[in-house]
């Protein structure tokens, strides 16, 4: 199985190329708010770091932005990236059949989860655009977004570190356009695999 994993900065659109793909995807961000509404064990740890602030089960994400700073991010990880590492194994053993998966996980270089064998794509996207986009959201808050992005590796280094880049303006036919492209190259280059 070949690892396509997907990487760029907050509302650079990485689940918006992804998707395109057209492979078995696993998207790390659907994967929390599931946790979030099913997991009861997920839940009584964050009730015990946090017992003033989480309120009910299932636990409401509104309530987790408002006591997000550097210190509280890093027990929140703590507690709920298990479930997700968990979540990611149980697909990849369901997709071992699959010539290729996309991994759509925005710390999947910071929490080492990627393989020296993984094909990285990194989504790059003007500032402006992006800005305009996470604006756009229900629930931007600035403050919230420099805290993740505070745990973020540096946009120049995932760039560094990737074999490919896909210039996002979130245009369909041209973000597809661009992976057919790559698609191909990719391909081509393990060919000799299968």
């Amino acid at each position: 199985m070949i690892r396509i994993a997907i990487v760029g900065e907050i509302g650079s659109g990485k689940t918006f190329v992804s998707k395109f793909f057209k492979y078995p995807l696993f998207n790390a961000d659907k994967e929390v708010t599931k946790i979030y509404k099913s997991n009861n064990r997920c839940f009584k740890k964050l009730k015990k770091e946090f017992p003033k602030d989480i309120t009910k089960f299932p636990i409401i994400k509104s309530e987790l932005r408002n006591i997000i700073n550097k210190k509280n991010i890093k027990i929140i990880s703590n507690i709920v990236h298990p479930y997700v590492r968990s979540s990611l194994r149980n697909f990849l053993k369901r997709n071992d059949h699959k010539k290729f998966v996309v991994l759509d996980i925005p710390l999947l270089i910071e929490n080492k989860l990627n393989k020296k064998s993984d094909i990285l794509i990194f989504v790059k996207t003007p500032n402006k655009l992006i800005v305009k986009r996470l604006k756009k959201r229900g629930n931007y808050n600035k403050r919230v977004i420099d805290i993740l992005k505070y745990q973020q590796l540096d946009k120049t280094k995932k760039l560094k570190s990737s074999k490919f880049v896909i210039d996002n303006s979130f245009n369909k036919v041209n973000i597809i356009r661009q992976i057919n492209k790559i698609k191909k190259k990719i391909n081509e280059r393990n060919s000799f695999r299968y």
